[in-house]
């Protein structure tokens, strides 16, 4: 019999049982749904446990497209499931304009002008009006963010997790903005004085996400505990293509897709170092749909084998780029094209 979910201290398992099915939607959004491979980043499942029970929160770095941003949903997916309930959950997806207080409410003194003024001239509304005005929480006033609606909810005993995406766009000054709200757990709606604070038992699950574009102050850094995603060996990509799209694919044909991309990774990795851009997880997998629009694996075969990768708008995302990976292949590639390693000649480059 599977234990009950601990709702103050729930222990995620990253297991495959709880994560979608194949061709599974959101009952809400009907988007599709995929899983989760938690366990291919090592250690990373022991640091979400730890962040849990810990009540702190998780820092996690990572090339754009390994999975960091899509972890948190992950595990409210399987918090749901194991509990049969849906799980709290909401992100904030961070802009460079975004200051630290708009993830804790936005308050509308427009509207509330706007109420003071019409109270005086529509008799018909006055009542509800004047309610509104007259409310010393301003309730009607206040939107929350994500880190006031978690606290709100810990408030009626519920452990909401929060996603915070890429933090590294703000200001330098936003983390160190956060600081109170993620040490203590609380701050005061200015408008009102009113104090919102987080339940210890129920203290939101905090998942943080940077791609590491800027450097994050150390007092920020103290405050959270910090796991990075390494990208995947070959061996887990295979995992990741399979478990995304099912084993429609014969595993030779898999290898010529997976031998393909990889050229590219690393010649790209090279060229470009640990800093430099290159294709990832997720530009994988949009490549690989695009191969899929191909009925059958004759098509996907003969397309692989060009010199040329197909579909590389999916892939290569700048000219030079295009210009010089289009044709990198493996070493053992076969072919009857003619032979040409070297990137592709521009016309501006002719003399």
């Amino acid at each position: 019999m599977a234990k009950t979910l601990d709702p103050i201290n729930p222990n995620f398992t990253g297991d495959p049982k709880f994560q979608p099915k194949a061709k599974e939607k959101d009952p809400e959004t009907q988007e599709p749904l995929y899983p989760y491979l938690a366990d291919i980043s090592e250690g990373l499942i022991e640091a979400v446990n730890l962040a849990i029970k810990l009540k702190r929160p998780i820092l996690f770095e990572g090339e754009p497209g390994s999975g960091k941003t899509k972890l948190a949903k992950a595990i409210a997916y399987e918090f749901s499931k194991r509990s049969q309930t849906k799980w709290p959950y909401t992100d904030w997806y961070i802009k460079s304009t975004d200051q630290a207080r708009d993830g804790l409410y936005r308050y509308d003194a427009v509207r509330r002008l706007y109420d003071a003024q019409l109270a005086a001239t529509d008799p018909l509304e006055k009542a509800k009006i004047q309610e509104r005005l007259n409310d010393p929480l301003h309730q009607a006033y206040i939107e929350w963010g994500a880190l006031g609606k978690a606290f709100k909810a810990s408030q009626n005993q519920q452990r909401m997790i929060v996603l915070i995406d890429e933090i590294d766009k703000a200001d330098p000054d936003f983390p160190n903005d956060l600081l109170l709200e993620l040490e203590e757990k609380r701050f005061f709606v200015r408008e009102t004085g009113e104090e919102i604070r987080a339940e210890y038992d129920y203290t939101p699950i905090i998942l943080i996400t940077s791609n590491a574009q800027k450097k994050l102050p150390d007092a920020f850094l103290r405050r959270c505990l910090y796991h990075y995603i390494e990208f995947p060996n070959r061996k887990d990509l295979e995992k990741i293509v399979t478990a995304r799209f099912g084993k429609d694919w014969s595993q030779s044909l898999l290898n010529l897709a997976l031998d393909r991309f990889l050229a590219i990774r690393d010649q790209m990795a090279e060229d470009k170092g640990d800093f430099g851009k290159k294709i990832s997880i997720s530009e994988l997998i949009d490549w690989i749909s695009a191969l899929k629009f191909k009925s059958t694996e004759t098509e996907i075969e003969d397309l692989l084998k060009k010199r040329k990768i197909p579909y590389e708008s999916t892939l290569l995302k700048t000219r030079e780029d295009v210009k010089q990976y289009s044709e990198i292949v493996p070493d053992d590639f076969d072919t009857n094209e003619p032979k040409n390693y070297n990137k592709v000649e521009d016309d501006d480059d002719k003399i």
